[in-house]
């Protein structure tokens, strides 16, 4: 019996490893890049970028869009990615379910480097499907929104996050792209401010909750617990419960592609190649009962 391949799992590229991806025998099946440090032309970036495009699939992955602000995508921006998009021909492009841009009392906006949670109200929910409709428009394409990792809660809430994503879907045509990492950090955090008293099964009634078919990227990545607060710094590998929910969420989505992000105290090209190996594992760990079940099923 003929089965699909499963998806292989992707490392983010980071300048320190621009070498060692053309160099080692170590192959990740994708590679993501930050969209905003490719937007200049021209330039040694993008010319690493277009270079590494003829041998690995690319991922778009943003930090500047500000999907969830009610001033709008930044036109100028949007163009930016635009250019990128037509020039790379990414398999995805994604960002985040945050906002970033404010209006100041001038008509101008002012960005605040740093992503910041939308409320999960009705309101917020009519403006950031708006905006990533004008993005797939632009892009002539889906984009993938992923969940944040939040230090906060709103006051106004009127639904939970997956509700809240799954509905931005439904109505967009978007996908969602399940930061794990992110769930995970949200839930200890929760518990610590009395908001949750079992983190992995806060985590799994979260990834239960998205509709079959929403989800077309996982990411996964390490935090700092700090004490009082636990931080998702991607600078560490993937900590073990997360390794456990990641097994849940290809139990309940199916094979997914998925991402390993480690952005500061960047390790060793092959330590990071490690936990896309570990990632690939898990994938063909959680397809084999299936494999096993058409086996026994077919005609002798």
């Amino acid at each position: 019996m003929n089965r699909p391949a499963l998806p292989r799992c992707g490392i983010g590229w980071r300048h320190a490893h621009h070498r060692a991806l053309f160099e080692t025998a170590a192959v990740p099946g994708f590679i993501e890049v930050h969209s905003e440090n490719h937007f200049a032309a021209g330039g040694a970036a993008r010319a690493s970028l277009l270079a590494a495009r003829e041998r690995h699939d690319v991922s778009l992955h943003g930090v500047g869009l500000s999907l969830g602000s009610a001033c709008g995508i930044d036109p100028i921006h949007l163009h930016q990615l635009g250019e990128l998009v037509q020039t790379v021909q990414p398999a995805l492009v994604s960002d985040h379910a945050c906002f970033a841009r404010v209006p100041l009392a001038t008509g101008a906006a002012v960005h605040a480097a740093d992503l910041l949670p939308t409320p999960f109200t009705r309101e917020a929910l009519d403006v950031l499907c708006a905006n990533v409709q004008q993005v797939q428009d632009h892009l002539r394409r889906p984009i993938a929104v992923e969940n944040l990792s939040s230090y906060l809660r709103w006051r106004c809430d009127e639904m939970d996050e997956p509700g809240f994503l799954a509905e931005l879907a439904r109505r967009t045509g978007c996908t969602l792209l399940l930061d794990v990492n992110n769930l995970w950090v949200n839930a200890l955090n929760d518990q610590r401010q009395g908001r949750c008293t079992d983190p992995d099964r806060a985590v799994r009634d979260w990834i239960d909750r998205l509709p079959a078919g929403t989800v077309s990227e996982i990411h996964l990545a390490g935090h700092t617990d700090a004490g009082d607060i636990v931080i998702d710094d991607h600078g560490s590998p993937v900590a073990a419960p997360v390794w456990t929910l990641y097994r849940h969420a290809l139990e309940r989505l199916g094979p997914t592609p998925t991402l390993i992000e480690w952005d500061n105290d960047l390790p060793a090209f092959e330590v990071l190649m490690a936990q896309a190996r570990e990632a690939d594992r898990i994938q063909q760990a959680v397809a084999e009962p299936e494999a096993v079940q058409a086996t026994a099923g077919a005609p002798a």
